[in-house]
């Protein structure tokens, strides 16, 4: 019998030696790398602002995660730059405690990257359920809407037109064309307005110093200290685990449009690598971008690493070469990018009311649990993980009720038989010892097993507990038919596991 096709790998080597040797290839994978650095822009620039720090830390962060993925991740085409999932991880550290100290978190953010890289970390993202990875998702969307809110208060009367002006245009133009992305044509649209009718907003300029020399290599000015590590310790292992959700989850997204199969545990490792270089060189960090990747696989048609790395080269390029031109970019016009961007990352089809009704209501429950916590904490990472303990703890209480014990009909009226049906462990197994008629049933019990699994100590307690009640009514309990993994694991563990029931 044939085996199952498998998709194919995503020869990183083979497909840039393609590229290189093919001049339709080839151009393809410049402009869509010079595509993608246009549109990276604006987002770099407004992610900077979330993160509280100047737009050179996220461009900076751009230029060199995108750069060194190129040569060190396992997917493919796929772009990784400074994102708004992580700028929300980092913006307190560099509100309270400033730049070096980010690029510090930055860093070891990176190393326990590596480590959990290491420690095969991209397996573990299969035991992250849909429904956690979708409250994810529109808890990054409302964040980064939330976001923008300080950007609409308290501002001139022209700010609220400009930014409706820009969302018209992000809607309306991909209807027209597709051609130039839509965020680009509205900020040099709203930046022309504003310069022709000399309009008084806030702009570009306003919330720091744009660069005008290349990044160079810095080490964060931070003592090294326990104090310190106290202080980053959090935000890095927020950052890690964050940018590594994000990024595995993108990879899948692009091995499932590409049809090829991309090196997970490389691309864990590469994350790690291109932030530990991204905060030696004065970046804000960051992991994979949905938005911009999807601009290059599925929009530019791109697929191999020449892309990515020319859109970090080229980002560099337009930014040091129009540093003066970015930083009269109305603030409006950003703000309407990242509504845009806000709206259109939300999963709306997942509150739409009928698949409200159609989804059962523990799924539910853990996505609007990992929405809510995420809002509350403003951390990515503590939603993920008390959405995925959510939804470990409703998968048990559903699983908890496969199991059932039920009286066989023997001919011997002493003897009293008991078929174990189910899978049994610590939720199944805990009211396993109130199913039995202790007082009622004869000098003699046997509990068919042959039908169910032991999964954990606690089966085997709740299995030693029945023989002590029983045995102080002076029955004796055979427990068989067990398979040879049960039976292997009750044989370990039976008489050892302490009183106590």
């Amino acid at each position: 019998m044939p085996s199952p096709a498998r998709p194919r790998e995503a020869d990183s080597t083979d497909s840039v030696r393609s590229a290189l040797r093919s001049p339709r290839i080839l151009r393809t994978e410049v402009l869509a790398g010079l595509v993608v650095a246009i549109a990276l822009i604006p987002e770099a620039i407004a992610f900077s602002i979330i993160a509280g720090v100047d737009p050179r830390v996220g461009l900076f962060a751009s230029f060199t995660m995108a750069v060194t993925i190129a040569f060190t991740g396992g997917r493919p085409a796929m772009i990784s730059a400074a994102t708004g999932a992580v700028a929300l991880v980092v913006a307190p550290v560099a509100r309270e405690h400033g730049l070096d100290y980010l690029l510090a978190t930055v860093v070891l953010g990176g190393i326990m990257q590596l480590v959990l890289a290491l420690l095969g970390v991209a397996k573990l993202m299969r035991f992250i359920p849909r429904s956690v990875m979708v409250g994810f998702v529109n808890s990054l969307a409302i964040l980064i809407f939330l976001a923008q809110v300080p950007h609409m208060v308290d501002v001139p009367w022209l700010v609220y037109p400009m930014i409706g002006a820009g969302l018209a245009i992000m809607v309306a133009l991909p209807r027209l064309t597709r051609t130039v992305p839509a965020p680009l044509v509205a900020l040099i649209v709203l930046t022309a307005v504003t310069v022709a009718f000399a309009l008084t907003v806030p702009d570009v300029g306003d919330e720091g110093k744009l660069p005008d020399s290349l990044p160079f290599l810095l080490i964060p000015d931070v003592p090294p200290t326990l104090a310190t590590l106290q202080i980053i310790a959090p935000y890095a292992l927020g950052l890690a685990l964050v940018g590594l959700m994000e990024s595995l989850m993108t990879a899948k997204l692009v091995d499932d449009i590409t049809d090829t199969h991309s090196d997970k545990s490389r691309e864990a490792r590469g994350q790690g690598i291109a932030n530990v270089v991204t905060g030696f060189f004065g970046g804000m960090g960051g992991c994979a971008m949905i938005g911009q990747t999807m601009i290059n696989v599925k929009a530019s048609g791109a697929r191999t690493r020449i892309s990515t790395f020319l859109a970090g080269v080229f980002l560099l390029v337009l930014v040091v070469g129009m540093g003066d031109l970015v930083a009269i970019i109305p603030m409006a016009a950003l703000v309407a990018v990242m509504i845009v961007v806000a709206v259109s990352t939300f999963d709306w089809h997942s509150i739409h009311p009928s698949t409200l009704r159609r989804m059962p209501k523990s799924e539910t429950f853990v996505m609007v649990s990992t929405v809510a916590v995420v809002v509350v904490t403003h951390n990515l990472a503590i939603g993920v993980i008390v959405g995925v303990i959510v939804a470990m703890v409703m998968f048990a209480r559903r699983v908890a009720h496969f199991s059932e014990v039920v009286v066989v009909d023997q001919p011997d009226p002493g003897v009293r038989v008991y078929k174990v049906v189910g899978e049994l462990f610590f939720a199944s197994s805990n009211d396993l010892v109130y199913q039995f008629d202790y007082a009622g049933d004869p000098d003699r019990v046997v509990i068919d097993m042959s039908e169910s699994h032991i999964w954990d100590a606690s089966t085997v307690a709740a299995l030693d507990a029945i023989e002590t009640k029983y045995a102080a009514k002076g029955t004796s309990v055979d427990i068989r038919g067990l398979n040879d993994s049960s039976l292997d694991r009750h044989r370990r563990l039976a008489g050892h596991l302490g009183a106590g029931h």
